[in-house]
């Protein structure tokens, strides 16, 4: 019964100075870490390298944080599962070459751009037939979910008689076509252009103008994390200011 009586004394005594630790941690203000999401593949502004994220989006958002003393923690996962982690406060906010559009809007606050973009139409390299908007009737679009390029597809997708398949990353879209298996696929003009840059025989090719000219915003809950908000466009004329936000475009050129 002694025995008893001590280890019973023990789990109490243990218990309330576990209490005591998690009171203190709580009220010990301690500076908040965001969790910030950001896309899986999209070079150049996200990509993993030798184990760990860089790009365009990537080192803004450090250079941002450096400057407004604010902490994060990144969490890369496919694009069309941002939105709804935002919407259900699993993610602080997001960083992830989003377009600024009216319809994210209603859902997300954005910042301030801080890349100027628009989409562009893609091919197949061996694709001779496809020079214009006006060749796109009766054709197959491969698009990313949750994407701009996505919303054009379907957009005019009635307009140009058009099937459209969908995929959760840049990589099987743009295999879809580079296979003959699709026709076009939609994709920001500077993602395609850096991609195209890096391969000595390019398997797709740009056709044709930009269909559209937008900019990229970092994207929080609508009405929520706003000092986040105010921290991100604050550091961002900071970096411009000083010439970082230049030296990291100039990276990835």
């Amino acid at each position: 019964m002694k025995k008893i009586g001590m280890i019973l004394a023990l789990l109490l005594t243990f218990v309330a100075c576990s209490g005591k630790q998690d009171s203190t941690k709580q009220g010990s203000g301690e500076k908040k870490v965001y969790k910030i999401g950001t896309d899986v593949i999209f070079a150049p502004f996200e990509f993993e390298k030798d184990g760990k994220y860089v790009g365009i989006d990537i080192e803004i958002l450090d250079a941002i944080a450096k400057v407004e003393g604010f902490e994060y923690t990144l969490h890369p996962m496919n694009f069309n599962g941002l939105i709804p982690a935002i919407s259900s406060s699993q993610l602080d906010g997001a960083i992830a070459g989003m377009t600024i559009t009216d319809e994210r809007k209603q859902v997300l606050d954005f910042s301030e751009g801080y890349y100027e973009s628009g989409i562009s139409a893609v091919v197949s390299a061996k694709n001779d037939k496809i020079k214009s908007v006006e060749d796109f009737k009766g054709k197959t679009f491969a698009v990313k979910k949750g994407t701009t390029g996505s919303l054009y597809a379907e957009d005019h997708q009635k307009e140009f008689g058009s099937q459209i398949r969908y995929f959760d990353d840049s990589p099987s879209m743009f295999q879809e076509v580079a296979n003959g298996n699709a026709d076009i696929t939609f994709e920001d003009y500077p993602v395609i252009a850096y991609k195209l840059s890096l391969e000595k025989e390019p398997t797709l090719k740009i056709v044709g103008d930009k269909l559209s000219t937008a900019h990229f915003g970092f994207a929080v809950k609508k009405g929520q994390n706003q000092e986040l908000l105010q921290k991100f466009n604050s550091g961002l004329k900071k970096i411009k200011e000083s010439g970082e936000y230049d030296k990291i475009l100039n990276n990835y050129k």
